[in-house]
């Protein structure tokens, strides 16, 4: 009876984690440094009409770090029987599908699965939506939360027209602007209330329907978006990116898959790649974008460090860019003299991450690659005797990401050590002056 229950246990046991392995993918969204960012989606109806309703539908970005670039989002969904959007303001259809069974007027989109996008800036008035017509861009909620949010309206018919009878869409899709999200199913909450200007009134819709999209750098990209290299000031060695961090170059089965810097054929091949699409110089470690720590100085109380970010994209700029940086000193970050900076704490207490920035109008746009294809600041941190070291790598971040993307780094192994005391011999100035002057003296009485 006894062995009986104990393979009975065991059986229990092995069933409990293969169920665990299916049920968890490696495509699950997770950061451990902004782990509660996600795209919030809500669907108010704030009016019904005669054969269904108007909806007012926000994205919120309420993701640390991780923004939405150009060209833009896009919202797609099933409609959950055969509704149709008759008219949009503040966004606009994709496609507007066979609207052939309509006789008179016919509708905006008659698609099963329509795909919503946000229209550009210079909108007419009549047109827009409050947070729209931004060409899709979302910032980031921590770098500029007042741009983080987009709305548009929508007139659905054949919809339904009582809380009984309407049903909310099923499958949303957001593309931002690539793939990378996945998204919940919508769930009806509370209805959203509104207060009046003079804050003395409180109204609220119709009904409210709430959904929220995470995001896996897994599903966005096959390969790494970019990587870091390091150097010192107290080691001659640069350690640069690793090999095909992003990849490798394969000119020889897919012609094209990187530029040559030199080639007489630049301009040409430049000029004519398409926008947004990859068009990257070739590098030993194929990146379009790589990240340079360097500590610079070392001063008694205080420490320098350059960070560089260098864009080997010939076809794509980086507008709003920002980088997330962890390591132990940032709790003693003094000054950042040509970044934005904002400390994270996703660990509660520990303040070992920052985030920084460009300044607007000044270095928030990242160039193309080429002469000005880079950005760079410095950074001093204040030393705190318990931890500071330049010993065994500790000046070195331990991760960089990049647009919210995690860069490759060098092996710990590869950094760039500190020399031993023994290894190099340094001479001060005074030394070297009193033994010019005492040579100078000895040349000149015996001359």
């Amino acid at each position: 009876m006894g062995f009986l229950l104990s393979e009975l246990t065991s059986f229990a046991t092995v069933l409990l984690f293969g169920l665990c392995c299916f049920s968890f993918s490696s495509t699950d969204a997770y950061d451990p440094l902004d782990p509660n960012g996600n795209i919030t989606i809500k669907w108010d109806i704030i009016s019904w009409t005669p054969d269904g309703y108007v909806a007012v539908v926000t994205i919120y970005n309420y993701q640390q770090y991780r923004h939405i670039q150009a060209p833009g989002w896009s919202l797609g969904w099933t409609w959950a029987k055969k509704e149709v959007i008759w008219d949009m303001v503040g966004g606009q259809a994709t496609e507007q599908g066979d609207c052939s069974r309509f006789k008179t007027t016919p509708p905006h989109c008659c698609k099963k699965k329509p795909t919503i996008i946000d229209l550009l800036p210079g909108t007419p008035y009549n047109k827009q939506y409050s947070n729209c017509c931004k060409g899709g861009v979302l910032s980031s909620w921590m770098q500029d939360p007042a741009n983080a949010a987009a709305s548009f309206q929508l007139s659905v018919g054949q919809a339904g027209t009582s809380n009984r009878t309407v049903k909310h869409p099923k499958n949303f899709t957001l593309m931002g602007p690539g793939p990378g999200y996945t998204c919940g199913a919508a769930r009806v909450v509370k209805p959203t209330k509104y207060f009046s200007p003079d804050k003395r009134r409180v109204s609220q819709v119709m009904m409210t329907w709430k959904l929220t999209c995470t995001y896996s750098q897994f599903l966005a990209q096959k390969t790494p978006a970019c990587c870091v290299s390091l150097s010192s000031f107290y080691n001659d060695t640069v350690v640069p990116c690793p090999i095909c961090s992003c990849g490798c170059q394969n000119n020889i089965t897919h012609p094209g898959s990187c530029v040559d810097p030199k080639s007489p054929y630049l301009a040409s091949v430049v000029s004519a790649a398409e926008k947004n699409s990859p068009l990257v110089r070739c590098t030993r470690h194929m990146c379009p974008i790589r990240v340079h720590w360097h500590v610079k100085l070392n001063y008694r109380e205080y420490w320098r460090v350059k960070v560089t970010v260098t864009n080997f994209d010939y076809s794509r700029n980086y507008s709003d860019w920002n980088l997330v940086i962890q390591h132990p000193n940032f709790d003693n970050l003094t000054q950042v003299f040509s970044f934005n900076s904002k400390s994270l704490t996703p660990y509660g207490t520990i303040n070992d991450t920052a985030m920084l920035w460009g300044i607007k109008f000044y270095n928030d746009l990242l160039m193309q690659s080429g002469p000005v294809g880079n950005v760079q600041s410095e950074l001093l941190f204040r030393k705190n005797p318990a931890t500071f070291t330049f010993e065994k790598g500790w000046a070195f971040p331990r991760r960089i990401s990049f647009n919210g993307d995690t860069c490759v780094m060098p092996p710990p192994d590869a950094f760039p050590y500190l020399p031993n005391a023994g290894s190099r011999q340094y001479i001060s100035l005074l030394t070297l002056i009193m033994i010019c002057a005492s040579t100078f003296a000895f040349t000149y009485a015996y001359a």
